[in-house]
């Protein structure tokens, strides 16, 4: 899995274009509401498909199409027009996400380049599972990466790559964020950490709901400080009521 298979028909097309599946925070302002970033205003890019299948995925509009209509939920947009998008704002955080951003990443760099000569910086979230291309391990650009756990819905032997997982710790770039929903997970991702020496470590409480998060969060927080880990809420989904586009 650390090299991304192809995505049938979609990522074969030439060109500098992103198959994204939704782009916000210029027109109406928002900001980064989960982990090392959060409350700092931002865009986001959001890109479409993905290489997992996580049944608690609260973006399924980008990959699970049983569900969902890729050509109603994507569009291809040239990276010309993304840079010049994000130009348009003054806010500097640009957050691109997904999906999974990186099985397309040999296209954001260019888009990296164009968003860090406009002036921004970049944060990607990443599931982990595919080692970053060496031209996006750059000035300005940061990582949060978020393996997944088996709680999650999703096989680890899927979602856990140590490779992958090696080099971004490796890179002094990323921070990583687990979703949690029990003391149990906890106790996983500390497997996970002391495995492939992870650090900084953040949890999320699992939620789509404000008071599904402050429930999680009561649950978690005595046992997250006590291995002195960064805890993060989920700030869009108490803010905005998880509504897309914020």
């Amino acid at each position: 899995m650390t090299t991304p298979g192809p995505v049938p028909g979609e990522l074969a097309t030439s060109g500098a274009r992103l198959i994204i599946a939704e782009r916000f925070g210029a027109e109406t302002p928002t900001f980064q509401g989960e982990g090392p970033s959060c409350g700092h205003p931002a865009l986001f890019i959001r890109l479409s498909r993905c290489n997992l299948t996580c049944a608690r995925c609260d973006t399924k509009y980008t990959w699970d199409w049983s569900q969902f209509d890729p050509r109603k939920e994507s569009t291809k947009q040239s990276v010309a027009d993304l840079v010049a998008w994000a130009a348009s704002s003054p806010v500097e955080l640009v957050v691109i996400t997904g999906g999974e951003p990186l099985i397309q990443q040999r296209r954001l760099v260019s888009l990296v380049q164009g968003l860090r000569a406009a002036g921004k910086r970049i944060e990607f979230e990443t599931n982990g599972t595919i080692v970053p291309d060496p031209e996006l391990l750059t000035d300005g650009v940061r990582f949060n990466v978020s393996p997944k756990l088996r709680s999650f819905g999703v096989d680890e032997s899927q979602s856990i790559e140590p490779a992958a997982l090696r080099a971004f710790a490796s890179s002094g770039q990323a921070a990583f964020k687990f979703v949690a929903s029990s003391v149990t997970d906890l106790d996983r991702i500390a497997e996970l950490v002391d495995l492939h020496e992870l650090a900084p470590v953040w949890v999320m409480p699992e939620g789509t709901t404000a008071e599904g998060i402050a429930a999680a969060t009561r649950l978690l927080a005595d046992a997250v400080a006590a291995r002195h880990w960064h805890f993060s809420t989920r700030l869009h989904v108490l803010a905005f009521a998880n509504a897309r586009g914020r």
